[in-house]
């Protein structure tokens, strides 16, 4: 028995070891726990401290713009009430504390964290209330800046705009947005040229009586508060009520010194007895592809002729009786005169009697008959005129089809003109280089002699003496239109050579298309002329594939030198 005892005994106490060894392994591994997750929370700590610690953001915001720094006060902030939003944080997490002691725990210790801010703000809110002295305070005046802007400023706003666009009907919209823009719209200043088109209805469409209404009430309102230092007045497709507003216009606006009819029909004698009657200081009549009637506007002419300067109108059936009333003295002090007609037409002839015009306008200085062939007649009594047209600057007689002009009918009226500037013959093939060559003009600047509707172009030979009309103008030209010229390429290469003794910023347009131009030619001019920005070398045959296009700009030309070395 003693010795199952003591074997008894010594495994018990084997026993008991074991069990207090385990004991003792377990016991240890919570306090390892415990400092584990103690640790991790210190670095949680010190890293929402680290957060904390961040620069209060400001009240304001800078924006950079092409040539100015924008500084957009707390007003408009996106960043304003972030002091609010802190506050709103608190009192969620004070309703989380009656849920557990563990997270009342945490808020508490996160108590001075969240003070950083409060005492940062601060400083932040001098700063906004200064910003928000300098520049704007009040949510209201961001929208209402327009309302400060002086009157004057605006009045140059809106006179960009009426050069660009016109006046009618940008003034009268934006005239409606506030009393100061009223103000603004209603100055005389932006009136002074107006263009009324079809606003109220499209052209060709009939016009109730309701809408006719409202068209003469606009009118008379616009003549009354508007018009009243009105000078350049123009109609574009006007059908009905043309003649109220012609009466309208030149009852109450005795500054108007031009007028416009484009596309108008039913101009009758009452509206130009109205503009004779009140419109003293009218000198310009444009009624190009307008209807009229020509009694009324040949009465006009008649009584008050002497104050006009300039006149326009198309080739018609009837209107040629106004090319010979002119002839006849109507308009001594006549500067300018266009007859034309449109692209579409056919035997659009003109008969004209050119010493009887030279003797009836002496002071014409721009005479254009454009798509219309002017038939010459002589004097009845064949006297031969002793002048000219000796202030004339611009002839222009191109045609899309062929020409009957000659160099017999251009030196009968060019023999007594010095001071031509623009000479515009495009389509006139039966002029020649040598009877250009032979007329007085010694400056002229633009010469525009290319065959572009012809139909004998392809047909025709050879020319030569191209050089000598570039040797006599190569000073002053600055434009040269020769296009679909057959001239030998011996002749181009002696033209172009003329054109480069003259300075290099006189030449700035040249139209070769269609020419025998070749490189060796073509390489002086590109390399010499810094001045060209426009150079037309289409269908030129004699120059490599690549090269044959339309160049604008001078780096275009500039790149092209390269290309025919």
């Amino acid at each position: 028995m003693d010795a199952s005892e003591a074997e008894g005994s010594t495994q018990n106490q084997g026993k008991e070891e074991g069990a207090s060894s385990a004991q003792g392994d377990a016991g240890a591994r919570p306090k390892k726990a415990s400092l584990k997750r103690a640790a991790d929370a210190k670095a949680k700590k010190k890293h929402k401290k680290a957060r904390v610690s961040r620069p209060a953001r400001p009240g304001y915001t800078v924006h950079q713009g092409e040539d100015m720094l924008l500084v957009i006060s707390s007003s408009t902030s996106q960043y304003d009430g972030s002091v609010w939003t802190l506050k709103k944080k608190k009192g969620s997490k004070k309703k989380k504390l009656a849920k557990g002691k563990g997270k009342a725990s945490q808020v508490k210790k996160k108590k001075p964290v969240n003070a950083k801010p409060k005492l940062e703000s601060k400083p932040v809110k001098e700063k906004e209330e200064k910003v928000a002295n300098l520049f704007i305070t009040q949510e209201e005046d961001d929208h209402r800046w327009g309302h400060s802007l002086p009157e004057e400023v605006l009045i140059n706003i809106f006179q960009i705009v009426v050069i660009q666009e016109g006046a009618v009907p940008f003034l009268c919209r934006v005239g409606r947005v506030c009393r100061l823009w009223n103000a603004a719209a209603s100055s005389p200043i932006l009136w002074h040229r107006v263009t009324v088109g079809h606003c109220w209805i499209a052209p060709g469409r009939s016009q109730l009586p309701k809408t006719q209404k409202k068209i003469k009430d606009t009118l008379d309102w616009l003549a009354h508060s508007r018009f009243s230092q009105l000078r350049d007045f123009s109609l574009c497709h006007w059908t009905k009520n043309v003649d109220y507003a012609l009466e309208v216009v030149s009852q109450y606006c005795p500054d108007l010194c031009s007028l416009k009819l484009s596309y108008c029909t039913g101009v009758t004698a009452a509206a130009f007895r109205s503009l004779g009657l009140h419109s003293r200081s009218l000198h310009s009549l444009n009624l190009q592809y307008s209807e009229f009637q020509v009694e009324g506007l040949l009465e006009y002419l008649e009584n008050h002729g002497s104050q006009i300067r300039q006149i326009l109108f198309s080739h018609g059936l009837k209107n040629d009786r106004l090319l010979a009333a002119i002839t006849r003295g109507c308009c001594p002090d006549l500067e300018m005169l266009e007859v034309n007609t449109k692209l579409d037409s056919k035997d659009c002839q003109l008969p004209v009697c050119i010493q009887a015009l030279q003797m009836a306008c002496p002071k014409l200085k721009t005479f254009r008959m454009m798509n219309v062939q002017p038939l010459h007649k002589g004097m009845r009594f064949g006297i031969d005129p002793t002048s000219g047209f000796p202030l004339l600057e611009e002839l222009c007689i191109a045609t899309t089809s062929f020409s009957y002009l000659t160099d017999r009918d251009l030196r009968d009226i060019l023999f007594d003109s010095p001071k031509l500037r623009v000479l515009d013959l495009r389509g006139c093939s039966r002029i020649t280089a040598s009877g250009l060559a032979a007329l007085p003009c010694l400056e002229l600047e633009c010469l525009f002699w290319g065959q572009y509707f012809s139909s004998h172009v392809g047909l025709s030979s050879l020319k030569k003496g191209l050089h000598t009309l570039t040797q006599k103008w190569s000073r002053t030209l600055q434009q040269l239109d020769i296009a679909h010229q057959l001239f030998t390429e011996e002749d181009l290469e002696l033209a172009m050579s003329y054109l480069c003794q003259a300075e290099a910023d006189t030449l700035r347009s040249l139209n070769l298309s269609g020419t025998r131009i070749t490189p060796r030619a073509l390489r002086p001019v590109i390399g010499q002329m810094t001045a060209l920005d426009y150079l037309n070398l289409s269908s030129c045959r004699y120059l490599p594939r690549g090269v044959k296009r339309i160049y604008r700009g001078q780096e275009d030309i500039r790149q092209l030198l390269d290309k025919l070395e």
